[in-house]
């Protein structure tokens, strides 16, 4: 019994391909612009002079005793006035407001 190979077509190929690079050019997007919000959010709470803004994960959590909704964004960004690499959460109420919560070395 000889086992025949099927060869994927080239329409095929080309839909897989077309299919991988929206799927990459969609996470790069995505991924710029949380950082960019992330970059403008820590702006308004005094960082004006940061670089390298890169946003670890984002979580979404909830406060047990008030049963209310937030974010938590884990952040590592480079504060250029001060030299120092900086690490920390940034927590989203459900009243828009940001708190932070940064370990600077």
């Amino acid at each position: 019994m000889e086992n025949e190979v099927r060869r994927i077509p080239k329409k095929s190929k080309i839909i897989i391909l077309i299919l991988a690079l929206i799927a990459i050019i969609c996470f790069l997007l995505l991924t710029y612009l949380k950082e960019l919000k992330v970059t403008g959010i820590l702006n308004s709470l005094g960082y004006k002079q940061i670089s390298n803004v890169t946003v670890i994960n984002k979580l979404s959590v909830e406060n047990k005793e008030t049963r209310r909704k937030g974010s938590v964004y884990k952040i590592l960004f480079y504060n250029d006035k001060t030299n120092q690499e900086c690490i920390g959460f940034l927590h989203k109420d459900n009243s828009n407001q940001y708190y932070e919560d940064f370990d600077c070395k």
